[in-house]
């Protein structure tokens, strides 16, 4: 199946009252381990890098390395920058083929963070590329940015914000947190309630690792459309090659390591299809 944009698929997740699991991946075993899993759940997918991520790569290599194996696969895929903290960063990935792009200007100024990321959309639009953006802070810490605290998303500022960036998804803040959580999070369930009101586009959830079950299917079932998960991607991978260590002290080839951190990774992914709802909802067309 062709190496698709994210648009279509979300479109499809709000119709039909699901969401995409959005999956960060940091090597080639991830990719691998992702997209394996969402074939076998027949799901639509998207894989993400952050901005740390792509230093520890390039661009480049996770472009080629994704499309390589979207073009073998029986479903959608889609590559998208997660977290882009510039534009120039964004129009690099634009112009290396990644078919999705988040534009994180939510540590600024409202009237910056519309500033900036109309700039992305209008350098993604030529090209058909859908962009996310952020509006409110989501707490905890992604890469280089961390906020100490949360703050939530405005409906009426989403609407406006919506309306005059022209962006495709909005990522909102409901009372989640980038990495682990140290209690228990709440989440501001009626106020994503009120955002889908009176905001047409998809919306996202960032911050889903360690979140359960019920809280994700209620938010989906509440408007979102895409729900991000990294961090326990990254524990399960290494949680793998600690678990081979353990038993076999003496192991050196990566190729048994990293095998064993796929398998984990690809357990934690097909839970998360099942929990976003879209297991069964790739298009064969």
């Amino acid at each position: 199946m062709p190496f698709v944009t994210s648009e279509k698929m979300l479109l499809d997740a709000q119709a039909g009252g699901y969401a995409v699991g959005a999956f960060n991946v940091e090597n080639m075993e991830m990719v691998k381990a992702v997209i394996a899993a969402a074939e076998e759940m027949r799901a639509p997918v998207m894989l993400q890098t952050t901005p740390s991520t792509i230093k520890y790569g390039t661009l480049a290599t996770y472009a080629a390395l994704v499309r390589t194996e979207a073009e073998r696969a029986g479903v959608p895929v889609a590559l998208h920058l997660d977290h882009g903290s510039s534009f120039e960063l964004a129009v690099q990935a634009l112009r290396e083929g990644y078919t999705s792009i988040m534009i994180d200007g939510s540590h600024e100024s409202f009237e910056d963070n519309i500033e900036l990321t109309r700039r992305v959309t209008a350098a993604a639009k030529p090209n058909g590329i859908p962009v996310e953006a952020e509006l409110g802070r989501v707490g905890g810490k992604e890469d280089d940015l961390e906020a100490e605290g949360d703050t939530n998303t405005d409906p009426e500022q989403a609407r406006e914000f919506a309306a005059r960036t022209g962006v495709s998804s909005l990522a909102v803040a409901i009372g989640t947190a980038h990495g682990f959580y140290v209690g228990t999070p709440v989440l501001d369930k009626e106020r994503l309630s009120e955002i889908r009101k009176v905001v047409e586009i998809p919306l996202v959830l960032h911050g889903a690792s360690g979140l359960t079950d019920e809280d994700v299917k209620d938010c989906v079932a509440r408007g979102i459309c895409k729900v991000n998960f990294a961090t326990e991607l990254r524990a399960a991978f290494t949680d793998g090659v600690k678990e081979v260590l353990a038993a076999r002290p003496d192991t050196y080839d990566p190729k048994k390591l990293g095998a064993a951190g796929m398998e984990k990774v690809k357990a934690i992914v097909k839970a998360r299809i099942r929990v976003c709802g879209c297991e069964g909802k790739a298009g064969r067309d």
